[in-house]
């Protein structure tokens, strides 16, 4: 089988994707092969803006139903690939949505929201983000994490402070993931996460997905495709081949007033970090490049069980374990 076989025949899911919903990308998502895509529907809204997000994510998803569908169980991404269309994971990069009310997950959930962050780089009422001091996992965060791992949604810990996430780790019932990080080893970053810190998630039944987002990794603007899966294979050594999977942070279409935001606290506070100009490796800066990723991963030595294992069954596994369906 070509590596472009393959990438036609395997489950293909990118664990996080925060690009500009329109029929473009959806478009693209096509041409890339990907089965589902975990896409964030929340960072700093509260509960009302959350909830209109999702209502015109909704209405997005019915004016392209020729091309995605909504994704609420397992067996939904495996109706994806039949249909050939893009199955949309809705996602949170924070629980500020939840604001003070536990009930408020269960509400989500039946939304058709899978996954969510628990901080978002600074303070909430959970715990804390990796860009301040951390005060570890609250109590109010405990009944959080106990109310997701209740109803089936997945806690991400990608932003969250080393302490949280700890905490949450050990909270948790259900396997938790970073959906998006990558190794400090490789690079220095407060984003990324350090080899200690990948192997405590993997040792308790936790996932890493991989993300390629240009400052976090060890070349910057000048990364191509081999940095990349450079940072896959480096990872997959210290948590295993079935604890591993992609979550890219494609941000694919967004302009500098969306990155202001995303570098601010709360969205228009202090200024956190700066990430400059943003350019995605050379090979895969955009969507439907992803098939180049399968090639490049086949290139490098890799065999094809874990490269399907990586590029989506990984991810599929786990979310049934967390979902329950």
């Amino acid at each position: 089988m070509t590596p472009a076989e393959l990438h036609q025949d395997a489950i293909i899911i990118d664990g996080l994707i925060i690009a500009k919903w329109n029929r473009e990308l959806f478009e693209d998502m096509r041409k890339g092969g990907l089965t589902a895509a975990s896409c964030t529907v929340s960072v700093w809204e509260g509960f009302q803006a959350t909830i209109n997000n999702i209502v015109d994510a909704n209405q997005l998803m019915r004016d392209n139903d020729d091309l995605v569908m909504p994704v609420l169980t397992t067996d939904d991404i495996q109706r994806a690939k039949a249909l050939n269309r893009t199955g949309i994971i809705l996602s949170f990069q924070n629980a500020h949505a939840f604001e003070d009310q536990i009930g408020y997950v269960e509400v989500f959930k039946k939304l058709g929201v899978g996954i969510v962050q628990m901080c978002y780089n600074t303070q909430n009422l959970v715990g804390t983000g990796c860009y301040e001091p951390d005060g570890g996992l609250s109590g109010f965060g405990r009944e959080i994490v106990a109310e997701m791992n209740r109803v089936g949604v997945m806690c991400d810990l990608s932003h969250v402070g080393s302490k949280t996430s700890v905490d949450v780790i050990l909270e948790s019932k259900k396997p938790v993931c970073y959906s998006h990080c990558l190794p400090s080893g490789l690079k220095m970053h407060p984003r990324n996460k350090s080899d200690e810190e990948l192997k405590f998630i993997a040792d308790r039944g936790g996932f890493v997905g991989v993300t390629m987002f240009a400052p976090f990794l060890k070349n910057g603007i000048d990364s191509t495709i081999d940095d990349y899966a450079e940072a896959i294979e480096y990872v997959m050594n210290i948590v295993g081949e079935d604890a591993i999977g992609i979550g890219t942070d494609f941000t694919q279409g967004q302009d500098q007033q969306f990155f202001d935001r995303l570098t601010h606290d709360k969205g228009y506070a202090r200024r956190l970090t700066d990430f400059g100009k943003i350019v995605n490796p050379l090979g895969i800066r955009t969507v439907g490049e992803f098939p180049n990723l399968t090639e490049t991963l086949i290139k490098r030595g890799m065999s094809e069980t874990q490269v399907r294992k990586i590029m989506g069954e990984n991810w599929v596994r786990v979310l049934k374990d967390v979902w329950g369906e």
